[in-house]
């Protein structure tokens, strides 16, 4: 049965209650990398629960919680063997603090027919229980061969273009175990975990999730650009061009042009990219 978007953007979904502490935003820091530098006083932000550190991007976390139920709602009938995560789009609203009661409300944004796939676009919208809004996230999702309904194709990119050197080029080396851990913040696809199941899919080995690197490089342009203060960040968004293995080494480029910073990520042992037409708003 095709994709209905009509259906599915006019499903209302069910709000997401939630919360967090610093327990859980530490887990999330660990995950993408952080306490690497046991003496380092910027790092041990990241890893101390006295003087927490939290990346906008941990925002991901509650709201892909949020998103869940509506990846196959009404209108949404598809094989999640198809589905792809095309791209992340972060917009911080307010700074995240280090616990919180939250509520996160879902929306099937839109579907767009690319021809041979769909494009599934999932909003989450959080906010604090006593109404302060916090973000808004976009998940994008890329569903093979469940395009050519007929329907609208989306907006055209927004332009990216570096020029020039690189304001920053910074190497981050992922661990053996990266997936392994970043898992317990909740995505327990076992994509990241099992080789049998990877190698269905048609990788060698397990692969790193796409909203880790996500993280390790939002906390990078932190560290590197911004003087380590993540509430400097005002979004993030990056598509997903190719998967990392845990354990290789991510090469992170980055050029400063105004309140924005254009960003690439290459893999080093295999000289691919990994993540580009990566935009970091600052505020």
């Amino acid at each position: 049965m095709p994709l209905d978007p009509d259906i599915a953007t006019s499903t209302v979904q069910k709000d997401h209650h939630d919360s967090w502490d610093s327990d859980r935003v530490l887990l999330y820091n660990l995950g993408v990398g952080a306490g690497a530098s046991p003496t380092d006083a910027a790092e041990l932000g990241y890893v101390n629960e006295r003087i927490l550190k939290v990346l906008p991007s941990f925002s991901v976390i509650p709201g892909f919680e949020a998103v869940r139920p509506a990846m196959q709602g009404p209108g949404l009938d598809y094989h999640l063997s198809k589905m792809l995560h095309g791209e992340q789009e972060l917009i911080v609203h307010s700074p995240l603090p280090a616990q919180a009661s939250i509520v996160t409300t879902p929306t099937v944004e839109a579907v767009y027919d690319k021809g041979k796939a769909a494009v599934l676009v999932l909003r989450a919208d959080t906010r604090t229980e006593d109404g302060v809004e916090l973000c808004t996230n976009r998940f994008r999702l890329f569903i093979r061969g469940e395009g050519g309904f007929g329907g609208d194709a989306g907006p055209k990119p927004e332009p990216w273009e570096a020029v020039g050197t690189p304001d920053l080029k910074v190497e981050i080396s992922t661990l053996p175990q990266q997936a392994a851990i970043y898992r317990l913040s909740g995505d327990r696809n076992p994509l990241h975990i099992d080789p049998k199941f990877a190698a269905k899919a048609g990788f060698d080995r397990p692969i790193l999730h796409g909203l880790c690197t996500y993280g390790m490089v939002c906390k990078a342009l932190v560290d590197h650009l911004l003087d380590g203060d993540p509430t400097a960040v005002a979004g993030w968004s990056a598509r997903f061009a190719n998967s990392v293995y845990p354990g290789e080494t991510l090469i992170v480029s980055a050029w400063r042009q105004q309140d924005r910073i254009l960003v690439q990520v290459g893999v080093k042992e295999r000289d691919v990219v990994a993540l580009n037409n990566g935009v970091l708003r600052v505020r």
